[in-house]
């Protein structure tokens, strides 16, 4: 099948254009398996053949090919889709937000192109993966490690970056620590921001902010730039390290009560890292598949079901893990902290040593033919761990096959898209308080058991005073009825959360078209001004992070941006931005 070809376009400019790129060095692929492998998505329109193809898909490997790209498909009527690595599985993947665009897959672009030793921070390019740049360190010995996000090794840093995601650190807020970007914008013109605009500026790369406006925020969950290399700062490896995991049973209070008593740690600075609250599907999917043979078929899964399933493998209603690093004395005072925060909840404490001896136990067990339960969970706890020291691996990535038929659980996954994975995340915002998790709560697990799916959340402390909550929307991308029932979940996920005032911190294209839900016109207007000045045709992926503009005006708010376009970028003269 061919790939979807844009409307309103001269296909033999287009094709022209093409063979111009291919001359100037970009890798340009055509053919129907690489296109509809970019097509690919994990969410409900991600099935069949043609899903979201894209017409065709470039590789520059410098900022220059990327500038060349830009330019051409300018004159051509192309739109380009850029994607660092194309493993934001989830939110989008690696597909085009709309028909009729090409991928612009920046994989090929993965030089670390510095490293400071002495200041600790990196300069890459967005093929770059957190694999990638985590062995780079190791091998020479640098005392530094980065914040890694489950999405596992192959994942892109930049990618993840800019679409304000997170992982488990000091440093997990990844957009907080980036410093120094370089863009090419829609008219072919490269951008560098903070100070890095003026040569030989020595601060480049450790003062975020430059002299004049910020212009950074502008790249991030965006269409207006494409982002060629990204300064990031780097974590210190700590003289010393801990990890602390702490569980309830208390299926209905008990991440209200976690999240009261270490918030204040949290505020104070005395907890730096970023702190998880997971309930118990979270873990029991990264040990075992859906049970269709003990449910009888039925889904949601049955409450009786999943306790017995809870029990079976140890897990309990609400698990917290968060990390201490620092001096050592520092990290012993701050557990006596968290372990009188957590005074009545078991809170368990590991480090390397620990670890290794529980590794003994376990082969030794084993040995005897014993322990087998014991191993599994030192392997679903070494893997958190790792992660939360900033070591990138696949663990987390397990649960994605929580609803695929014929999952085989011990087989690891490097690409949920290559095993049938359907996923969507549902991610919003809230204040760190007991009372928002229990609101939050509440909307969503009613909704998620209409529509015949599990409740999967986590609660995320991801600074002093704010939570996210991630949670996953898992089934499987071959059952037509399953997907169609994730749509409509999804849909009524997020409308409700948001009239309840808690909007998503990332999204994709399932819910762009709600973006202006109860926004004013302004937000959006603005951001259609940018565009139009930055990308003045358009190039750079349409539809990404737009809202429809049906979505706020649907719930009786203001009309959002998109209802005002044609004004908005007609107006653009009149505020000075032309």
């Amino acid at each position: 099948m061919r790939a979807a070809q844009p409307e309103n376009v001269n296909n033999g400019a287009v094709f022209a254009a093409l063979r111009q790129l291919s001359a100037l060095g970009v890798t340009v692929h055509v053919d129907d398996a690489m296109t509809q492998r970019f097509g690919r998505s994990t969410g409900p329109d991600g099935s069949g053949a043609a899903c979201r193809a894209p017409m065709a898909v470039l590789q520059p490997r410098t900022s220059e090919q990327v500038q060349a790209a830009v330019r051409v498909a300018r004159e051509a009527g192309l739109k380009l889709h850029p994607v660092s690595r194309g493993c934001n599985w989830g939110y989008g993947d690696a597909a085009p937000p709309g028909p009729g665009q090409a991928v612009l897959d920046l994989s090929s672009m993965n030089r670390i192109l510095e490293v400071n030793a002495e200041l600790g921070y990196a300069v890459i390019e967005p093929g770059v993966s957190q694999g990638q740049l985590w062995q780079y360190l190791k091998d020479r010995g640098l005392p530094y490690t980065i914040d890694a996000t489950g999405a596992g090794p192959g994942a892109s840093f930049v990618g993840n970056t800019l679409d304000r995601g997170f992982g488990h650190t000091r440093y997990g807020d990844h957009f907080l620590t980036a410093c120094g970007m370089e863009i090419v914008l829609g008219d072919g013109r490269i951008l560098r921001t903070g100070f890095a605009h003026y040569d030989n500026a020595r601060a480049q790369h450790v003062y975020p902010y430059g002299v004049g406006p910020f212009l950074d925020g502008l790249f991030a969950q965006s269409n207006l730039g494409i982002v060629t290399r990204l300064g990031v700062w780097l974590a210190p490896e700590p003289e010393a390290f801990c990890a602390f995991f702490f569980q309830s049973s208390d299926a209905e209070h008990g991440l209200a009560e976690m999240v009261e008593r270490l918030a204040p740690l949290r505020r104070q600075g005395v907890i730096t890292s970023a702190v998880h609250i997971a309930n118990d599907l979270r873990l029991i999917s990264a040990r075992a598949r859906y049970p269709w043979d003990r449910a009888g078929g039925r889904t949601p899964l049955p409450d009786d079901v999943r306790q017995a399933m809870a029990r079976e493998l140890g897990v309990s209603a609400w698990t917290g893990a968060g990390a201490i690093a620092g001096p050592a004395g520092v990290v012993a005072a701050t557990r006596k902290l968290v372990k009188r925060a957590l005074r009545g909840q078991r809170v368990m404490f590991f480090t390397d040593r620990r670890l290794a001896w529980l590794d003994r136990v376990g082969r030794g067990l084993g040995a005897v033919g014993r322990g087998e339960g014991l191993r599994e969970q030192l392997a679903g706890l070494k893997g958190v761990y790792a992660l939360l020291r900033g070591e990138p691996n696949g663990h987390a990535l397990a649960g994605t096959l929580w609803r695929v038929r014929d999952a085989r659980s011990r087989e690891a996954v490097t690409d949920p898209l290559d095993r049938h994975a359907g996923l969507m995340w549902c991610s919003p915002v809230l204040p760190m308080t007991g009372e928002a998790a229990q609101q939050v709560r509440r909307i969503m697990e009613p909704v998620y058991a209409a529509h015949g799916f599990e409740a999967f959340s986590t609660y995320t402390m991801i600074n002093e005073r704010a939570m996210i909550c991630v949670s996953n929307l898992y089934f499987d991308r071959r059952e037509p009825d399953e997907a169609e029932r994730a749509r409509a979940c999804y849909d009524e996920l997020t409308t409700r959360l948001m009239d309840a005032g808690y909007p998503p911190y990332r999204t994709g294209p399932a819910g762009y078209g709600k973006l202006g839900r109860g926004s004013g016109w302004s937000y959006w207007d603005v951001v259609a001004q940018l565009k139009a000045t930055l990308d003045p045709d358009g190039v750079i992926s349409p539809g990404r992070y737009e809202p429809s503009c049906d979505a706020g005006v649907a719930a009786g708010a203001t009309p959002t941006r998109a209802a005002h376009g044609l004004r908005a970028i007609e107006s653009v003269g009149e505020h000075g931005l032309t």
